[in-house]
């Protein structure tokens, strides 16, 4: 399940990609890659309905637990329920949605190593082996997010928060391994403006964006991990 993913720092503020967006820009002025997780802020695309033009927000990965809103609560919802599960069928369909925009993105898998201290002991230690999927001239890739604003006890303030669409994982990812059997659900630029709202559709036609993206020729390999 992608827990992580990364984006160019400039494209925090993106929120047309045919005005304000170009492949060449990847590398210019000061731009540098920003790695995001569950539990942190992230830059999320929706639209203003009061204003009628799409607009950047910050929000956590996760929505809080419980009544603190420092526990990360769920952070993904499956796109094939969230339309009839109480959890998320509110925010569905009142339009609270948006945009993630990345350049890459993780999947995990759980393996059972031995004790560090003990290499020839049986394989009981689990532990969790990234994946980054890097979707080369595809990118930047949008995927979709149910998003809310949750009150903070005693403060008077909004904590804004976001959860994840997943759909079935695509071949290439599950070709990998079999466990690794959900990913994002990206959407087609041209599908953006139905799922935010900006275009009249029914549910049951924004539903229907979320689909697996197959037929890609994206690079998948363990992520480096940062030397200690």
């Amino acid at each position: 399940m992608c827990g992580k993913f990364t984006a160019m720092a400039s494209w925090a503020a993106v929120v047309d990609f045919s005005r304000a967006f170009t492949r060449t820009s990847e590398g210019g002025g000061n731009d540098h890659v920003a790695h995001y997780r569950v539990g942190r802020p992230a830059s999320v695309i929706v639209f203003d309905q009061e204003n009628q033009e799409r607009i950047s927000v910050m929000m956590r990965w996760g929505w809080p637990k419980g009544r603190d809103p420092h526990a990360i609560g769920l952070f993904h919802c499956r796109s094939e329920t969230l339309h009839k599960l109480p959890t998320f069928r509110d925010q569905f369909a009142a339009g609270q949605r948006g945009i993630v925009v990345v350049r890459t993105f993780n999947e995990a898998r759980d393996i059972l190593r031995p004790p560090k201290n003990k290499p020839t002991a049986p394989a009981t230690v689990k532990e969790t082996e990234q994946f980054e999927i890097d979707p080369g001239d595809d990118a930047p890739l949008g995927f979709a997010v149910l998003w809310d604003a949750f009150p903070i006890a005693g403060s008077g303030e909004l904590l804004r928060a976001f959860i994840q669409c997943t759909v079935p994982a695509n071949a290439l990812i599950v070709s990998t391994d079999p466990q690794m059997d959900r990913m994002p659900a990206f959407l087609r630029y041209e599908d953006w403006t139905i799922w935010l709202g900006e275009t009249d559709a029914t549910l049951g036609e924004v539903q229907g964006l979320l689909q697996t993206m197959e037929g890609v020729h994206w690079k998948i390999a363990p992520e480096k991990r940062a030397p200690k």
